[in-house]
């Protein structure tokens, strides 16, 4: 008796550049990954409301970018406590009080947020498939970022992550059809939308530089592209960013983007040396450098009381940059440290809080330097059992998405130029976001573009174990035979 064995595929898949442009990916073929997000999300508005009120979600920042917004749409001016804004950019204070909170409804400008978090998803699945051809990978892609628990939390709370990441998707896909099609129509666009999210998070603005490289790379030797297509993209993003800046010099003499960089500056960076100088905590520093409010840090500064804010913005810079001149080695080890934070933290604090289940202060387990981590350690697991398995949970899923990430990066064989977006992009967030006060949201930006590879690297292993097991029986029927 003759066996035949099957045909084998004698090599992998490989991908290569970007497909051009062509139509979205069809919801239909996304249906349980975007059902699956929207269970997840509401899940949790609906238990955080149930639980929390409105409070967890409205609580640290969000009113900082609340009160501009609706002064901004009801007396025509961009200010808080009478003085015009310039910590907080006009972005996301426009996009939630138009989405809501002008009218007080919290839960409404939530189910915003979610509506656009799903569109994100279906973004990166869109350009999942452009990238890899693959519904398979698209399906992948979407799944991830549908249980993925930091995009999950950021949706149920008034921040700006969610529209962040929401331009920045569309960002991207502009940038990966230029890769493609070196239409500048397209950089246009990218760079129009780099603006827009800009304005929602300003740790994007040194973005476009990075991004114009990429362009010129891009671009074929032909008809002048070489310098076209970085113009067209600079011309597009910076006339935007150059308004605001003027307006912030017209209003207040003001020259940067935003002021939060210089109180990040000496609140954090710098605060975070002078404590390690002084043997201090970082919060007992900011409170000896007044930075819970105006106020404590006239107490201070008293010698700055007759200053203006510009001119303690310029104090506080300069302080800064001394500090961190006079102590480079610390100052890298302190912002190394902030961006493994922001790479690797589970980020289940704020889930729990959201639904009330988050340990007090006053519970947690203290004393680590006199008493080392095992004891702690020990009792932090006894005592908050539901907390550690959520931070176990939350940490797997995010050691597999790297490990994946890489698989996908290092195996898929994409175009140069589609790495340097994705690859590039999620790095620059990274290593943008760390410091003394980095936590796991700034990872945000970053995941949808770790999930696009990671979908990848999951179809790649999944077909070399299925070539694997199929050249194993091809193997024991031939023996056999």
């Amino acid at each position: 008796m003759s066996l035949i064995a099957p045909s084998l595929p004698s090599t992998p898949k490989k991908f290569s550049a970007p497909q051009s442009e062509k139509s979205w990916t069809p919801i239909r073929f996304l249906i349980w990954p975007l059902s699956a997000a929207l269970l997840f999300r509401v899940g949790l508005m609906l238990a955080a409301y149930f639980r929390t009120g409105t409070q967890v979600m409205t609580q640290g920042d969000s009113w900082s970018y609340l009160i501009p917004g609706r002064n901004l749409l009801l007396h025509g001016s961009f200010a808080n406590n009478g003085l015009p804004e310039i910590d907080r950019t006009p972005g996301y204070p426009i996009f939630a009080e138009l989405s809501g909170m002008i009218v007080g409804n919290v839960l409404l400008t939530i189910g915003v947020q979610i509506l656009l978090s799903l569109i994100s998803i279906w973004l990166a699945a869109s350009i999942t498939e452009r990238l890899f051809i693959d519904c398979r990978a698209a399906a992948i892609t979407a799944w991830l970022l549908a249980c993925d628990p930091l995009s999950i939390t950021s949706s149920v709370r008034i921040m700006p992550e969610t529209l962040f990441v929401f331009l920045l998707l569309l960002c991207l896909e502009r940038m990966i059809s230029f890769a493609a099609d070196k239409k500048l129509t397209q950089l246009a666009q990218a760079g129009a939308l780099l603006a827009l999210a800009t304005f929602v998070r300003p740790v994007s603005y040194y973005l476009v530089l990075p991004f114009a490289v990429v362009a010129v790379a891009c671009s074929p030797q032909c008809k002048g592209m070489k310098w076209k297509a970085p113009f067209i993209l600079l011309i597009a993003f910076i006339p935007f960013i150059a308004a605001w800046q003027l307006r912030n010099y017209v209003e207040t003499g003001y020259n940067g983007f935003s002021s939060i960089v210089e109180k990040n500056l000496y609140f954090y960076q710098s605060a975070e040396i002078r404590a390690e100088l002084d043997h201090l905590s970082l919060v007992e520093e900011q409170k000896k450098l007044g930075y819970s409010d105006n106020a404590s840090y006239l107490v201070a500064h008293p010698e700055q009381r007759a200053w203006n804010r510009i001119k303690q913005l310029q104090f506080m810079k300069s302080e800064a940059v001394k500090v961190l001149r006079q102590h480079p080695l610390m100052y890298l080890r302190s912002h190394f440290i902030g961006v493994a934070i922001v790479a690797f933290s589970p980020g289940s604090t704020e889930l729990l809080q959201l639904i009330n289940a988050y340990p007090s202060a006053g519970k947690m387990p203290k004393r680590l330097v006199s008493d080392g981590i095992k004891e702690p350690l020990k009792q932090l697991v006894l005592r908050h059992f539901t907390l550690v398995t959520v931070m176990c949970l939350f940490s797997g899923f995010t050691l597999a998405l790297y490990l994946a990430a890489c698989t996908g990066l290092f195996t898929a064989r994409l175009a140069p130029e589609t790495v340097w977006i994705l690859a590039g992009t999620a790095i620059y967030f990274l290593l943008i976001s760390g410091g003394a006060q980095a936590v796991a949201r700034y990872r945000l930006p970053a995941i949808p573009e770790l999930c696009i590879l990671a979908s990848g690297g999951i179809c790649i292993l999944y077909d070399k174990t299925k070539r694997s097991r199929r050249s194993s029986s091809v193997q024991v029927v031939v023996s056999a035979g």
